[in-house]
């Protein structure tokens, strides 16, 4: 029997304007990777590019829950994340391009979508490192007595690293309010998780030999992923305890641009029946018209909207400037960049 999570509290009180921005963040977050995309193709951009297209409804509820105290921090998977913790379109995508108006100066390109004015803590290109750095930031949030909840992205391949387990065990023994979210799309890299991972039916119950609440959630779900959230977001502000969430979900596209093989491990098929079915904007859209909160034509203007604004972020990448050379010396290291003593002298910890 199913449940009706839409009659959750916490979504039973969103607005109507509330879900349509649910849906418009959902839409720029597939802009502005398709848009991506097709400068990669185009070969205007190099590095690594890794979407997530498919998944997009995970990071949008999430972030439609989070306070003034929460964080969140993600795999590589992460370039949603970023757009919807806040990150403008141009700073993301002049990132991509490496120039100098994106959000890192254009030195990191995938790996430097960070928004720590947004309380966004970037991806990190290796597995499960960021799990142990969730720990650290919800050790400070325990530390400054602030009432907050970290939420730690990581993909199906991760729950294998020993990082990941590490930062279970401390999460459990210092009773830290970090929320693990493991994005199962069912594949890591190209193995799918019935090869690569020996479970008693799920990833997530790995928790319960730390002694973590767990739960499961589908991951195409607005409505169960916020409603199923709420009681692991009460238990990181209020206990100070740990939960891992385990979110099924898709994507389309390969490990990364640089997949060749995503039709080996998987059929064409199952991406296509996947698309039609399982595509979490397609979905929150039926239930937005079922509860005519919009119509198609308003579905069609927030698409619209999001690929103009997706453009017009590429074009002012393109136009932007690189770097001089001479700026290779620079943001490496803090003290150096402002001069002070130990930065000069090359003391800092010692005072001899």
């Amino acid at each position: 029997m199913s449940t009706d999570h839409s009659q959750a509290p916490v979504n039973a009180a969103l607005t109507r304007e509330a879900k349509i921005h649910l849906l418009r963040e959902m839409h720029r977050i597939r802009a502005f990777e398709h848009v991506a995309l097709q400068h990669y193709q185009a070969g205007h951009m190099g590095g690594f590019l890794i979407l997530q297209i498919g998944q997009e409804a995970i990071p949008v509820a999430v972030r439609s829950m989070m306070g003034p105290n929460d964080h969140t921090i993600c795999s590589l998977r992460g370039m949603g994340t970023a757009i919807a913790a806040g990150m403008s379109m141009r700073e993301g995508m002049a990132e991509l391009f490496g120039k100098a108006t994106g959000c890192a100066k254009g030195r990191g390109g995938q790996f430097g979508l960070y928004a720590p004015q947004h309380r966004h803590w970037g991806g990190h290109g290796y597995a499960g490192t960021q799990t142990a750095l969730a720990a650290g930031l919800a050790f400070g949030l325990k530390h400054q007595e602030k009432r907050g909840a970290v939420f730690c992205f990581l993909g199906d391949g991760a729950v294998n690293q020993g990082t990941f387990h590490e930062s279970l065990n401390l999460a459990s023994l210092f009773s830290l309010p970090v929320i693990y979210l493991i994005e199962n799309n069912g594949y890591a890299m190209g193995t799918s998780v019935q090869r690569s991972s020996a479970t008693h039916g799920s990833l997530a119950s790995r928790a319960a030999g730390y002694k973590i609440e767990w739960d499961l959630i589908n991951g195409d779900s607005i409505y169960e992923i916020r409603a199923k959230l709420q009681p692991a977001i009460e238990r990181a502000r209020r206990d100070q305890r740990p939960t891992v969430l385990e979110l099924s979900t898709y994507r389309f596209e390969g490990f990364s641009v640089a997949d060749a093989n995503k039709f080996k491990y998987r059929t064409k098929l199952e991406v296509e029946e996947r698309y039609e079915n399982h595509d979490p904007l397609k979905l929150w859209a039926a239930k937005l018209m079922n509860e005519n909160v919009l119509d198609q034509d308003g579905i069609r203007r927030i698409k619209t909207v999001a690929y103009a604004e997706a453009r017009a972020a590429a074009d002012f990448a393109r136009s932007s400037p690189r770097l001089p050379p001479a700026a290779i010396m620079t943001d490496i290291y803090w003290e150096v960049d402002n001069a002070t003593a130990a930065g000069t002298t090359g003391r800092h910890l010692f005072g001899s």
